[in-house]
C-alpha cells in the first residue's frame, strides 16, 4: 500500500483575494495638499481610514486637511512621515527625488507607496519620462534603502477622488512591489475605497510601464472627455 508523506505535501495555494485589516493602520501622504493627494486622503478618510497628509508648510497642510474633513490631519512632511504606518507619495515628479532624500531616516521601516508619474508635456500633449533608475518606483527604492517601497494609485482621476457627489470609484488599482506581505497590505487598503480594487501587478522593475500609462490615459480623456480608470478582466 503506498502512503503519502504529509511532510512532504505543499501548503494550499493563498487566495489571492485574502487580504489582511488594514483598517487600523495610519496613512500619511505627502503631497497631500495637491490634488492627487487630497483626493486620496479625502477617499481613504471617508472609508473610516486615520490620514494624515504632509506639506512643506504644517499651517498650510492644516488648512487642506481641514477642508477634506473627515478627521484627516496635517503636519509637516516630516511628522506625517513619522507618524504614519503607510506613506502615500504623491508629489509632483520635480519634487520626488529631494522630498524622499530628505525623508530618508523618517521613512525607514514604512511601507511607502509611491504613485508618481514621471511625465512631459508638449504640443503633442503627455509623454512618458525615463528616470535614470528605471521607474519613480525604482528611485523610490534606491533613495529609500531602509523602506519597504511599493507603487500604486498611479490611474485615478484626481477630479472623480475630490468630489462628494461620486459614490463610488469604479476603478482597479495595479499594485506592485517586492515582498507579498506589503502589496497585500497596499491592495487592502485600495479596497477600503467604495468601488476601488487592489490587483497585484508584479515586481517593481515593471513600474515603468504602468507609470507610463498615465500618459496614454491623459490622452484617452481629453478626446472624449472622460476621467477613464482602468479594470482587469477575467480576475
Amino acid at each position: 500500500m503506498t502512503t503519502t508523506d504529509d511532510s512532504t505535501q505543499k501548503p494550499p495555494r493563498k487566495d489571492p483575494w485574502e487580504l489582511p485589516d488594514v483598517s487600523h493602520l495610519v496613512v500619511g501622504v505627502l503631497g497631500g495638499t495637491g490634488d492627487q493627494g487630497r483626493g486620496l486622503a479625502y477617499r481613504l478618510a471617508r472609508a473610516g481610514q486615520r490620514v494624515i497628509i504632509g506639506s512643506r508648510s504644517a499651517g498650510r497642510a492644516a488648512e487642506a486637511a481641514g477642508a477634506i474633513g473627515h478627521g484627516v490631519e496635517g503636519a509637516d512632511n516630516a511628522e506625517c512621515a513619522r507618524r504614519a504606518d503607510i506613506v502615500i507619495i504623491a508629489v509632483p515628479w520635480e519634487g520626488h527625488k529631494p522630498l524622499l532624500e530628505s525623508l530618508r531616516e523618517d521613512l525607514a521601516g514604512k511601507v511607502v507607496v509611491d504613485c508618481v508619474n514621471p511625465l512631459g508635456f508638449d504640443k503633442k500633449g503627455a509623454y512618458a519620462l525615463t528616470p535614470e533608475e528605471g521607474s519613480a518606483a525604482e528611485q523610490a527604492a534606491a533613495l529609500l534603502p531602509g523602506s519597504r517601497v511599493t507603487a500604486a494609485f498611479h490611474h485615478l482621476s484626481a477630479v472623480l477622488l475630490q468630489d462628494p457627489a461620486v459614490e463610488s470609484i469604479d476603478t482597479d488599482v495595479l499594485v506592485l512591489g517586492e515582498a507579498r506581505a506589503d502589496t497585500d497590505l497596499v491592495q487592502a487598503l485600495a479596497q477600503r475605497v467604495t468601488g476601488m480594487r487592489g490587483v497585484f501587478a508584479g515586481r517593481l522593475r515593471n513600474a515603468h510601464q504602468v507609470e507610463s500609462l498615465v500618459a496614454n490615459l491623459i490622452s484617452v480623456n481629453r478626446r472624449y472627455k472622460a476621467h477613464a480608470g482602468l479594470r482587469v478582466t477575467d480576475v
